[in-house]
């Protein structure tokens, strides 16, 4: 499934914008863990290395990692950069299943 596939879905895609040499990147992977065990099946959550995946980061304009979006059939809901409290990314999903 690509990433165009993946952000069509009907339920909210939290995609995270990350790269290996980012401090603040790492140390958001404990709290997505956590994030996507509560919100079980409500809710994707992927991660973009935007090392690896230039155009996708060219394309959503990504100036700073981590860089956090939220879609949902397609659209781009919301949007933030930086590190992200559990509790906020969890409301921000919620609010749009």
């Amino acid at each position: 499934m690509n990433f165009t596939e993946i952000i069509n879905s009907e339920q909210p895609v939290l995609v995270d914008f990350f790269a290996e040499w980012c401090g603040p990147c790492k140390m958001m992977a404990p709290v997505l863990k956590e994030v996507k065990e509560i919100v079980g099946d409500q809710a994707s959550i992927i991660k973009i290395d935007v090392d690896k995946n230039p155009q996708v980061a060219n394309a959503y304009q990504i100036q700073g990692v981590p860089t956090f979006m939220v879609f949902k059939q397609g659209k781009m809901l919301w949007r933030k950069s930086g590190a992200i409290p559990k509790h906020e990314l969890v409301k921000v999903i919620q609010q749009f299943k």
